[in-house]
Protein backbone atom coordinates (compact mmCIF):
# COMPACT_ATOMS: atom_id res chain seq x y z
CA UNK A 1 0.00 0.00 0.00
CA UNK A 2 1.34 3.42 -0.99
CA UNK A 3 0.28 6.69 0.66
CA UNK A 4 0.95 9.83 -1.34
CA UNK A 5 -0.35 13.29 -2.16
CA UNK A 6 -2.61 13.42 -5.17
CA UNK A 7 -2.31 14.36 -8.84
CA UNK A 8 -4.81 16.02 -11.15
CA UNK A 9 -6.06 12.71 -12.55
CA UNK A 10 -6.78 11.09 -9.18
CA UNK A 11 -10.32 12.48 -8.91
CA UNK A 12 -11.41 10.55 -12.00
CA UNK A 13 -9.70 7.41 -10.74
CA UNK A 14 -11.71 7.34 -7.51
CA UNK A 15 -15.15 5.78 -8.05
CA UNK A 16 -17.96 7.62 -6.31
CA UNK A 17 -19.44 5.47 -3.58
CA UNK A 18 -22.65 7.01 -2.19
CA UNK A 19 -22.32 7.80 1.52
CA UNK A 20 -24.82 9.11 4.06
CA UNK A 21 -22.71 12.27 4.51
CA UNK A 22 -19.18 13.57 4.07
CA UNK A 23 -19.03 13.89 0.31
CA UNK A 24 -18.29 16.52 -2.30
CA UNK A 25 -19.45 16.64 -5.91
CA UNK A 26 -17.05 16.97 -8.83
CA UNK A 27 -18.37 20.49 -9.46
CA UNK A 28 -17.75 21.52 -5.84
CA UNK A 29 -14.30 19.99 -5.98
CA UNK A 30 -13.45 21.90 -9.17
CA UNK A 31 -14.74 25.17 -7.70
CA UNK A 32 -12.76 24.83 -4.50
CA UNK A 33 -9.67 23.63 -6.31
CA UNK A 34 -9.85 26.68 -8.62
CA UNK A 35 -9.95 28.85 -5.47
CA UNK A 36 -6.91 26.89 -4.11
CA UNK A 37 -9.00 25.79 -1.12
CA UNK A 38 -8.29 22.21 -2.21
CA UNK A 39 -4.75 21.53 -3.40
CA UNK A 40 -2.93 18.43 -4.62
CA UNK A 41 -0.53 18.59 -1.67
CA UNK A 42 -3.53 18.73 0.69
CA UNK A 43 -5.26 15.71 -0.89
CA UNK A 44 -3.83 12.30 -0.07
CA UNK A 45 -4.63 8.85 -1.42
CA UNK A 46 -4.01 5.24 -0.45
CA UNK A 47 -2.99 3.38 -3.59
CA UNK A 48 -2.73 -0.37 -4.10
CA UNK A 49 -1.21 -1.04 -7.48
CA UNK A 50 -3.37 0.84 -9.96
CA UNK A 51 -6.32 1.20 -7.56
CA UNK A 52 -7.04 4.11 -5.26
CA UNK A 53 -8.68 2.64 -2.17
CA UNK A 54 -9.00 5.75 -0.02
CA UNK A 55 -8.77 9.49 -0.36
CA UNK A 56 -8.62 12.29 2.21
CA UNK A 57 -9.09 15.93 1.27
CA UNK A 58 -8.11 18.84 3.48
CA UNK A 59 -9.47 22.34 3.08
CA UNK A 60 -7.88 25.72 3.73
CA UNK A 61 -8.22 29.38 2.82
CA UNK A 62 -7.18 30.23 -0.72
CA UNK A 63 -4.36 32.43 0.53
CA UNK A 64 -3.36 30.14 3.40
CA UNK A 65 -0.14 28.20 3.65
CA UNK A 66 -1.48 25.21 5.59
CA UNK A 67 -4.73 23.22 5.55
CA UNK A 68 -7.21 24.05 8.30
CA UNK A 69 -9.53 21.05 8.35
CA UNK A 70 -10.03 17.57 6.97
CA UNK A 71 -13.09 18.01 4.79
CA UNK A 72 -13.78 14.65 3.17
CA UNK A 73 -12.96 10.94 3.35
CA UNK A 74 -13.69 8.36 0.71
CA UNK A 75 -13.03 4.63 1.05
CA UNK A 76 -13.68 1.99 -1.59
CA UNK A 77 -16.32 -0.58 -0.64
CA UNK A 78 -13.76 -3.40 -0.95
CA UNK A 79 -11.76 -2.16 2.06
CA UNK A 80 -12.45 -4.51 4.97
CA UNK A 81 -11.09 -2.34 7.80
CA UNK A 82 -11.40 1.32 6.74
CA UNK A 83 -10.41 2.68 10.17
CA UNK A 84 -6.94 1.14 9.92
CA UNK A 85 -6.31 2.09 6.31
CA UNK A 86 -7.55 5.65 6.69
CA UNK A 87 -5.83 6.09 10.06
CA UNK A 88 -2.49 5.19 8.44
CA UNK A 89 -3.23 7.51 5.51
CA UNK A 90 -3.98 10.39 7.89
CA UNK A 91 -0.82 9.74 9.88
CA UNK A 92 1.30 9.94 6.72
CA UNK A 93 -0.36 13.17 5.61
CA UNK A 94 -0.08 14.67 9.11
CA UNK A 95 3.66 14.02 9.12
CA UNK A 96 3.99 15.84 5.79
CA UNK A 97 1.94 18.82 7.01
CA UNK A 98 4.03 19.16 10.17
CA UNK A 99 7.27 18.85 8.20
CA UNK A 100 6.02 21.72 6.03
CA UNK A 101 5.60 23.91 9.12
CA UNK A 102 1.94 23.43 10.03
CA UNK A 103 1.52 24.64 13.63
CA UNK A 104 -0.93 21.85 14.57
CA UNK A 105 -2.82 18.91 13.14
CA UNK A 106 -5.92 20.02 11.22
CA UNK A 107 -9.16 18.91 12.83
CA UNK A 108 -11.62 16.65 11.03
CA UNK A 109 -15.04 18.24 10.52
CA UNK A 110 -17.83 15.74 9.86
CA UNK A 111 -20.88 17.53 8.48
CA UNK A 112 -23.82 15.45 9.65
CA UNK A 113 -27.60 15.54 9.27
CA UNK A 114 -29.40 16.70 12.38
CA UNK A 115 -30.95 13.27 13.02
CA UNK A 116 -27.83 11.24 12.21
CA UNK A 117 -28.06 9.11 15.37
CA UNK A 118 -31.39 7.72 14.16
CA UNK A 119 -29.81 6.41 10.95
CA UNK A 120 -27.80 3.17 11.40
CA UNK A 121 -25.80 3.86 8.22
CA UNK A 122 -24.75 7.26 9.55
CA UNK A 123 -23.83 5.81 12.93
CA UNK A 124 -21.66 3.12 11.31
CA UNK A 125 -19.99 5.69 9.05
CA UNK A 126 -19.25 7.96 12.01
CA UNK A 127 -17.86 5.07 14.06
CA UNK A 128 -15.13 4.05 11.63
CA UNK A 129 -14.24 7.66 10.84
CA UNK A 130 -13.91 8.42 14.55
CA UNK A 131 -11.67 5.35 14.98
CA UNK A 132 -9.51 6.37 12.01
CA UNK A 133 -9.15 9.92 13.34
CA UNK A 134 -8.18 8.63 16.80
CA UNK A 135 -5.55 6.37 15.21
CA UNK A 136 -4.05 9.54 13.70
CA UNK A 137 -4.07 11.54 16.94
CA UNK A 138 -7.44 13.31 16.64
CA UNK A 139 -8.79 12.02 19.93
CA UNK A 140 -10.92 14.92 21.20
CA UNK A 141 -14.45 15.45 19.96
CA UNK A 142 -16.88 18.33 20.02
CA UNK A 143 -20.39 18.49 18.59
CA UNK A 144 -21.34 21.81 17.05
CA UNK A 145 -24.58 23.18 15.65
CA UNK A 146 -24.60 25.17 12.42
CA UNK A 147 -27.20 27.91 12.00
CA UNK A 148 -28.26 29.94 8.99
CA UNK A 149 -30.00 33.29 8.51
CA UNK A 150 -31.27 34.72 5.22
CA UNK A 151 -33.22 37.93 4.52
CA UNK A 152 -36.37 35.83 4.20
CA UNK A 153 -36.07 35.11 7.94
CA UNK A 154 -36.62 38.81 8.71
CA UNK A 155 -34.38 41.41 10.27
CA UNK A 156 -34.05 41.39 14.05
CA UNK A 157 -34.97 44.55 15.90
CA UNK A 158 -32.07 47.02 16.19
CA UNK A 159 -30.21 47.04 19.51
CA UNK A 160 -32.07 49.27 21.98
CA UNK A 161 -29.72 49.38 24.99
CA UNK A 162 -26.29 49.18 23.41
CA UNK A 163 -24.29 51.28 21.02
CA UNK A 164 -21.32 50.02 19.04
CA UNK A 165 -17.93 51.65 18.51
CA UNK A 166 -14.98 50.65 16.38
CA UNK A 167 -11.79 50.08 18.35
CA UNK A 168 -8.63 50.33 16.24
CA UNK A 169 -6.27 49.51 19.12
CA UNK A 170 -5.51 45.79 18.92
CA UNK A 171 -4.33 45.66 22.52
CA UNK A 172 -7.65 46.99 23.77
CA UNK A 173 -9.58 44.40 21.79
CA UNK A 174 -7.17 41.67 22.88
CA UNK A 175 -7.88 42.55 26.49
CA UNK A 176 -11.60 42.01 25.79
CA UNK A 177 -10.85 38.59 24.26
CA UNK A 178 -9.04 37.69 27.48
CA UNK A 179 -11.93 38.78 29.68
CA UNK A 180 -14.47 36.88 27.58
CA UNK A 181 -12.76 33.56 28.29
CA UNK A 182 -13.89 33.72 31.92
CA UNK A 183 -16.80 31.34 32.43
CA UNK A 184 -17.07 30.57 28.71
CA UNK A 185 -19.26 27.59 27.76
CA UNK A 186 -17.37 27.13 24.48
CA UNK A 187 -15.58 23.78 24.50
CA UNK A 188 -12.53 24.86 22.49
CA UNK A 189 -12.11 27.95 24.66
CA UNK A 190 -12.16 25.87 27.83
CA UNK A 191 -9.71 23.35 26.37
CA UNK A 192 -7.45 26.09 25.08
CA UNK A 193 -7.33 27.93 28.38
CA UNK A 194 -6.60 24.69 30.22
CA UNK A 195 -3.79 23.84 27.80
CA UNK A 196 -2.00 27.14 27.21
CA UNK A 197 -3.54 29.70 29.59
CA UNK A 198 -5.86 32.65 29.11
CA UNK A 199 -3.35 35.02 27.50
CA UNK A 200 -2.09 32.64 24.83
CA UNK A 201 -5.50 31.26 23.96
CA UNK A 202 -7.01 34.74 23.68
CA UNK A 203 -4.18 35.88 21.42
CA UNK A 204 -4.60 32.78 19.23
CA UNK A 205 -8.31 33.56 18.79
CA UNK A 206 -7.65 37.24 18.16
CA UNK A 207 -4.95 36.56 15.55
CA UNK A 208 -7.08 33.94 13.80
CA UNK A 209 -9.93 36.39 13.24
CA UNK A 210 -7.61 39.28 12.38
CA UNK A 211 -5.09 37.48 10.16
CA UNK A 212 -6.79 34.40 8.72
CA UNK A 213 -10.52 35.08 8.38
CA UNK A 214 -11.34 37.08 5.23
CA UNK A 215 -13.66 39.50 7.05
CA UNK A 216 -12.07 42.95 7.51
CA UNK A 217 -10.76 44.05 10.90
CA UNK A 218 -12.66 47.34 10.70
CA UNK A 219 -15.99 45.49 11.00
CA UNK A 220 -15.25 44.71 14.65
CA UNK A 221 -17.18 46.62 17.32
CA UNK A 222 -17.13 46.97 21.08
CA UNK A 223 -20.57 47.32 22.66
CA UNK A 224 -21.32 49.90 25.37
CA UNK A 225 -24.28 50.92 27.50
CA UNK A 226 -25.68 54.45 27.40
CA UNK A 227 -23.34 55.17 30.35
CA UNK A 228 -20.33 54.03 28.26
CA UNK A 229 -19.88 50.87 30.29
CA UNK A 230 -18.20 48.21 28.15
CA UNK A 231 -20.49 45.19 27.73
CA UNK A 232 -18.91 43.00 25.09
CA UNK A 233 -17.65 42.36 21.59
CA UNK A 234 -19.46 41.90 18.26
CA UNK A 235 -17.27 40.56 15.47
CA UNK A 236 -18.95 40.04 12.10
CA UNK A 237 -16.70 38.29 9.61
CA UNK A 238 -16.57 36.08 6.53
CA UNK A 239 -15.33 32.64 5.67
CA UNK A 240 -14.40 31.51 2.17
CA UNK A 241 -18.01 31.46 0.95
CA UNK A 242 -20.36 33.19 3.40
CA UNK A 243 -20.84 35.99 5.83
CA UNK A 244 -20.47 34.61 9.36
CA UNK A 245 -21.32 35.68 12.87
CA UNK A 246 -17.66 35.27 13.77
CA UNK A 247 -17.18 35.99 17.45
CA UNK A 248 -19.44 37.58 20.02
CA UNK A 249 -19.46 37.64 23.77
CA UNK A 250 -20.70 39.45 26.86
CA UNK A 251 -18.30 40.31 29.68
CA UNK A 252 -18.87 38.25 32.84
CA UNK A 253 -20.23 41.14 34.91
CA UNK A 254 -22.94 41.86 32.31
CA UNK A 255 -24.15 38.32 31.63
CA UNK A 256 -27.73 37.35 32.36
CA UNK A 257 -29.28 40.61 31.10
CA UNK A 258 -30.05 39.58 27.52
CA UNK A 259 -27.28 41.60 25.91
CA UNK A 260 -26.27 38.63 23.77
CA UNK A 261 -29.42 39.19 21.67
CA UNK A 262 -28.39 42.76 20.89
CA UNK A 263 -24.86 41.73 19.94
CA UNK A 264 -26.23 39.11 17.58
CA UNK A 265 -28.77 41.56 16.15
CA UNK A 266 -25.98 44.03 15.43
CA UNK A 267 -23.98 41.41 13.53
CA UNK A 268 -26.99 40.19 11.56
CA UNK A 269 -28.04 43.71 10.62
CA UNK A 270 -24.45 44.60 9.69
CA UNK A 271 -24.35 41.79 7.13
CA UNK A 272 -27.88 42.52 5.91
CA UNK A 273 -27.00 46.16 5.26
CA UNK A 274 -24.10 44.99 3.10
CA UNK A 275 -26.50 42.86 1.06
CA UNK A 276 -25.19 39.50 2.23
CA UNK A 277 -27.58 36.76 1.02
CA UNK A 278 -26.74 34.35 3.84
CA UNK A 279 -25.18 34.45 7.30
CA UNK A 280 -23.95 31.28 9.00
CA UNK A 281 -22.99 30.69 12.60
CA UNK A 282 -21.78 27.83 14.77
CA UNK A 283 -21.99 27.05 18.46
CA UNK A 284 -21.26 24.02 20.60
CA UNK A 285 -24.09 21.64 21.42
CA UNK A 286 -23.37 22.22 25.12
CA UNK A 287 -23.70 26.00 24.77
CA UNK A 288 -27.48 26.05 25.00
CA UNK A 289 -27.75 29.79 25.82
CA UNK A 290 -26.02 30.65 22.54
CA UNK A 291 -28.14 28.14 20.63
CA UNK A 292 -31.27 29.73 22.11
CA UNK A 293 -30.01 33.18 21.10
CA UNK A 294 -29.60 32.08 17.49
CA UNK A 295 -33.13 30.67 17.44
CA UNK A 296 -34.56 33.84 18.94
CA UNK A 297 -32.53 35.90 16.44
CA UNK A 298 -34.18 34.21 13.46
CA UNK A 299 -31.48 31.66 12.69
CA UNK A 300 -32.33 28.09 11.69
CA UNK A 301 -30.36 25.02 12.78
CA UNK A 302 -29.41 23.31 9.51
CA UNK A 303 -26.56 20.96 10.38
CA UNK A 304 -24.69 19.11 13.09
CA UNK A 305 -20.92 19.13 12.91
CA UNK A 306 -18.72 16.65 14.75
CA UNK A 307 -15.21 18.06 15.17
CA UNK A 308 -12.40 15.60 15.91
CA UNK A 309 -9.15 17.25 16.93
CA UNK A 310 -5.80 16.65 18.54
CA UNK A 311 -5.30 17.65 22.18
CA UNK A 312 -3.59 21.03 22.48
Amino acid sequence: MKFRSSTAVDLDRTPHIPAPFDWVTAAQYDERRAATQYRPQWTWVAEDGDRILARAMWWGFGNGRHPLSLDYLHVHHSVINPAVLVGDLLNTAHAAFLADGAPALPAYHLKLPLNWRADPACVAAVDWRRAAAARAGLTEDNERLRYEWTPADGLPEPPARLHFRPEPDDEVVLSVFRRLTEGSLDTETRRGVAAVGVATHARDDFEFYRDEMPGPRDWWRLAYTADSDLVGLALPSRNATNAVVGYLGVLPEHRGHGYIHELLAHITRHHAELGMPRVVADTDLVNQPMAAAFTRGGYRNIEMRLVLSAPR
